[in-house]
């Protein structure tokens, strides 16, 4: 698969590329990030090679990331047209301004022209909500985001970092009212991270909602760096986010991964990227790169399918334990069906299913 292997993001008609390019990264306000000058390196050679989606937020790096994204791009037609910009809404850059953030009509709209205002563009091709705000109705949000659609400023709308279940409140309600649904969910999703597929993902799917994972290598964890030789000797720039998750099951993790890079004359960032991509409902990855040699190393994820056998061994090594209902549905199949055991154990007579001979009441 190339970058330029577009797919559509969900059930929508929009055509992005298999890997985002997120744009976190740009600016060196919080003391680290790419400059000016290697942000735009690295859009450039990401648009070289046939990418056409890029992901920022109002607020990354004190909303640095949007002005130099629209510095670049925005102010320059012929490539703003063909590209796939997208930012978020929610976050506060005014302390003290109540409305200053969330998800209400007040600070939604005026957060969209201050985006577009960095930007230094007309519109905005996809707009998240950044984070649920639970002080705000949903209906008020999904109104507001609709009439931003209906004026032209946004073409689609996605949702970032929120219950499945406030989701699908949205969208069903978007379907009865004619509002503008949501076509793409944003979450935090990787080998280390697949909690999500308790609810987020089995929603996705069922909604049509295209899933764009952020921090697909749990912040560098699975980039690489970290193994067991080097233990305790590795300082991250963003520490905090690293250091819970390196242990013992992280480290097996990475060993397998490494044996698997080494089969295909790969690296271990590549092969996490490879699992994640061939995940059910993925249309495409987030990636963030500080270089442009991290860029292309990530892009090279591409050109990489994991066999089945590969991927399972992945799969029973990172399978998280999902809760209920996901426990009392292993069961569905021989409740619905008449069945006498689940998952090759056989139940006990004493169990809900009918066992041969028996007669309901």
């Amino acid at each position: 698969m190339a970058l330029d292997h577009y797919v559509t993001l969900g059930r929508s008609g929009l055509r992005v590329s298999p890997l985002c390019l997120g744009a976190m990264t740009f600016g060196e306000d919080l003391g680290w990030g790419s400059s000016v000058e290697e942000s735009e390196r690295i859009m450039d050679r990401y648009i070289e090679l046939g990418g056409n989606f890029i992901d920022t937020a109002n607020f990354y790096t004190k909303s640095h990331s949007e002005k130099i994204v629209g510095d670049h791009i925005g102010r320059d037609a012929a490539k703003r047209d063909r590209l796939v910009i997208a930012t978020k809404f929610s976050g506060n850059l005014y302390p003290g301004d109540p409305n200053g953030g969330g998800s209400g009509r007040k600070a939604v709209i005026a957060a969209c022209e201050n985006s577009l205002r960095r930007l230094q563009t007309d519109y905005i091709d996809l707009y998240w909500l950044h984070i649920w705000d639970a002080n705000t109705p949903i209906e008020e949000t999904m109104a507001t985001l609709h009439d931003l659609v209906r004026s032209g400023k946004v073409r689609y709308v996605g949702v970032s970092d929120t219950p499945a279940w406030k989701i699908a409140q949205a969208n069903l309600l978007s379907e009865f009212r004619a509002f503008t649904p949501f076509v793409g969910l944003q979450i935090e999703y990787s080998l280390l991270e697949r909690t999500v597929e308790q609810e987020l993902v089995p929603m996705a799917r069922e909604l049509g909602l295209g899933i764009t994972p952020w921090s697909p290598l749990k912040s560098g964890v699975l980039s690489g760096k970290y193994t067991r030789a080097n233990a305790d000797q590795q300082k991250a720039d963003r520490a905090a986010f690293v250091a819970g998750a390196l242990n013992e099951t992280t480290y097996k993790l990475i060993d397998e991964l490494d044996v698997i890079a080494k089969a295909h004359d790969s690296t271990v960032a590549r092969v996490a990227l490879a699992w994640l991509r061939a995940r059910p409902g993925v249309s495409s990855t987030i990636i963030g790169a500080r270089r442009p040699n991290q860029l292309e190393d990530n892009l090279k994820s591409l050109e990489l399918t994991l066999t089945t056998a590969e991927s399972s061994r992945l799969d029973e090594l990172t399978q998280p334990a999902l809760g209920f209902p996901q426990r009392m549905l292993a069961f569905a199949p021989a409740i619905l069906n008449g069945g006498t055991s689940v998952n090759g154990v056989k139940l006990p007579p004493s169990g809900f299913v009918m066992q041969p001979g028996d007669k309901p009441y």
